[in-house]
């Protein structure tokens, strides 16, 4: 497919624009008749560099590769920092029920670690970055992880990460409609409740796990701090790489991040840097 060339200006915080060629819509794999996509961003000179597979939040529901919206300083800062980055689309409830997102995730981890050359990247040095529903599927991918989808590090901007506790804290599905729609489940019984604990990633942390960047807003009303806190302990706990990088006062919306903290996505560049190239 031809490649178009795309210049992404960084937020302020870089001083200089990256320069990058883009390809976009680079089918990674099919789901029945529908073809999963992704866009790839290779950077300028001959690498190899560091890879980050970036997957959009939306609640599972909405959100596309493209970046438009919420995820786009997220992108802005991995171009900027000179990574090859692999933006997936996935499949959306409530066409789509749980696990179809979460098995599009694996199938694109399974496809970059193969084609990651191709792209300039090396594929020894992969990170997962998700935003919201993409951080959840993020620490779950690499909490579950096999030989075939182990990744390097793994970034969770704003995650949930205990849907159980999620879900008891709005008290019912009907109070959480996008949770409700990726289950195709309108009560919250113990069924669901045993559902919601399988897919939590916060259920699956083992010794062993590759290193994890957690950043949120400390005023985020649509994941608690208290839970990403929570996550944090349950990594210590089983002695597993993190940082916890708390912003003071933004919400969920990282759009919005850069107001109360322009230094966030140096610190994600530097973080995914030190953890991917310079311990190695």
């Amino acid at each position: 497919m031809k490649r178009a060339l795309a210049t992404f200006l960084a937020a302020t915080v870089f001083t200089t624009a990256a320069v990058a060629e883009l390809e976009t819509n680079i089918e990674y794999g099919k789901a029945g008749n529908q073809a999963l996509l992704l866009d790839a961003n290779v950077p300028e000179s001959a690498g190899p560099f560091p890879v980050v597979i970036a997957i959009h939040g939306g609640g599972w529901c909405t959100g596309d590769k493209s970046g438009k919206g919420d995820f786009v300083p997220a992108l802005q800062a991995l171009t900027a920092a000179h990574f090859t980055w692999f933006s997936i689309d996935y499949r959306l409830a409530p066409s789509h029920r749980w696990p179809d997102c979460f098995d599009d995730v694996q199938a694109a981890i399974r496809w970059v670690k193969a084609h990651a050359a191709d792209y300039k990247g090396n594929p020894d040095q992969i990170a997962l970055l998700g935003y919201s529903a993409g951080g959840h599927l993020a620490c779950l991918a690499a909490t579950l992880a096999g030989p075939d989808t182990r990744v390097q590090a793994v970034v969770g901007l704003a995650p949930p990460t205990d849907l159980v506790a999620d879900a008891r804290h709005r008290g019912s599905l009907e109070r959480w409609p996008s949770m409700r729609n990726l289950l195709g489940r309108d009560t919250l019984d113990d069924e669901t409740l045993k559902l919601l604990r399988q897919m939590s990633p916060i259920h699956h942390v083992q010794s062993g796990l590759p290193p994890f960047l957690l950043m949120q807003g400390d005023s985020d009303k649509t994941v608690l701090p208290s839970l990403t806190r929570n996550f944090a302990a349950t990594l210590k706990g089983k002695d597993v790489p993190y940082e916890l990088y708390f912003l003071r006062g933004p919400g969920h919306r990282i759009t919005d991040w850069e107001k109360f903290d322009p230094a966030w996505q140096q610190q994600l560049a530097d973080w995914l840097h030190q953890t991917l190239v310079a311990k190695k």
